[in-house]
This record gives C-alpha cells, sequence and structure tokens, in this order.
C-alpha cells in the first residue's frame, strides 16, 4: 500500500468517524462525571461498528463488482458525494442541539452505534470498487481512527459542550466529497 493509499484510508476512516464522533461529544455533555470506562466503552462500540460496517460493504460490493466493472469508479463517487452530501445536510439543519441520551446501556449504545455507521457501509461498497486496496487494513485503520476520535469526543464534550459537534460534521462530510472526487479524478487520469 503506498502512502497516499494510505492516506486516502486515514481520511476516510476520520470522515466516517465523524458523526461518531459528533455524538460522542453528546455523549460527553449528557453525562455528568466523565470517567476512563466511558471513553473506552463508547469508543469501543463505535470503533467495531465503523469496522465491521465497511467490512460487510467491501463483502457486498465485491460479490457483485463483476457486473459494474466499467462504471466503479462512478459508484464509489457517487456513494462517498452523497454520504458527505448528508452529512453536510445535517450539519446545517439545525438538529444539532438535541440533548444527547446519557445512558451507556447495551441497547442505547447498539443503536448509536448502528445509526452512526450506516454510511461506513456505503463506504465499503466503495471500496469493494477498487481492486487494490487492502479490507483489513483499511477496516482496521477505520475502526482505530473512529475508536480514538469517539473516546476522544466524550471528553471534549464534557469540556468543550456543543460548539465543535456541527464542526465535526461538516469536515467529516468535505472530507468524504473529496476523496470521491478524487477516486473520479484518477479515474480519468487527472491526479
Amino acid at each position: 500500500m503506498s502512502v497516499g493509499e494510505l492516506l486516502s484510508i486515514l481520511l476516510l476512516g476520520a470522515g466516517l468517524s465523524m458523526d461518531a464522533f459528533a455524538v460522542s461529544v453528546c455523549k460527553g455533555l449528557a453525562v455528568k462525571e466523565v470517567k476512563i470506562k466511558h471513553l473506552v466503552l463508547v469508543g469501543a462500540w463505535f470503533g467495531a461498528f465503523q469496522a465491521l460496517m465497511p467490512l460487510a460493504g467491501y463483502f457486498l460490493g465485491s460479490s457483485f463488482h463483476s457486473y459494474i466493472e466499467k462504471v466503479d469508479y462512478l459508484i464509489a463517487f457517487v456513494l462517498l458525494l452523497i454520504i458527505g452530501a448528508n452529512m453536510l445536510k445535517e450539519a446545517f439543519s439545525g438538529d444539532e442541539g438535541k440533548p444527547a441520551d446519557a445512558s451507556f446501556g447495551v441497547k442505547t449504545m447498539l443503536l448509536m452505534a448502528i445509526a452512526t455507521s450506516i454510511d461506513a457501509l456505503a463506504a465499503g461498497i466503495a471500496l469493494a470498487m477498487d481492486e487494490t486496496v487492502n479490507i483489513w487494513l483499511a477496516v482496521l485503520i477505520i475502526g482505530v481512527t473512529t475508536f480514538i476520535l469517539s473516546a476522544a469526543g466524550v471528553k471534549i464534550g464534557s469540556i468543550f459542550g456543543e460548539k465543535y459537534q456541527k464542526k465535526a460534521r461538516i469536515a467529516g462530510g468535505v472530507v468524504l466529497i473529496l476523496i470521491g472526487l478524487k477516486t473520479l479524478l484518477e479515474h480519468f487520469g487527472i491526479l
């Protein structure tokens, strides 16, 4: 894997983790006293799901890749554009101020982990279109990146509040759109 490909995966991981980061910030806001176990628990839930969803998407995308091989670059571009645009839409929708649930129970965390990782499923399908990608390394990077950013989000939320939630979603959306654009430009030999 080249340095450029590694950087793309790191940026993809950071972009995908922005929803989890934003929810983690809200968790930090909702908890009166943040403990290490909160950081690890939130990081583990979000990191695991952000890793599992692209893996599932990759295998799903790989199963029909031969049928769509001629337009795979376009599918990857469109999926990443949609995911990124949706994150931007959420950031500007005005729903950022919803109070967070302070519960760390299995049901609450499972629902939040699924909700914040749906876009990673689509990203996994996009990764399947790139035959050179090492999916295991990509999944590891995405999971670890999300773990770190989610754990940090809880702490940041407890310290700084809602101030950075919108900015995190905007950054994530922009990064995903840029990765999609890079895929499209590389196909046409512009990059």
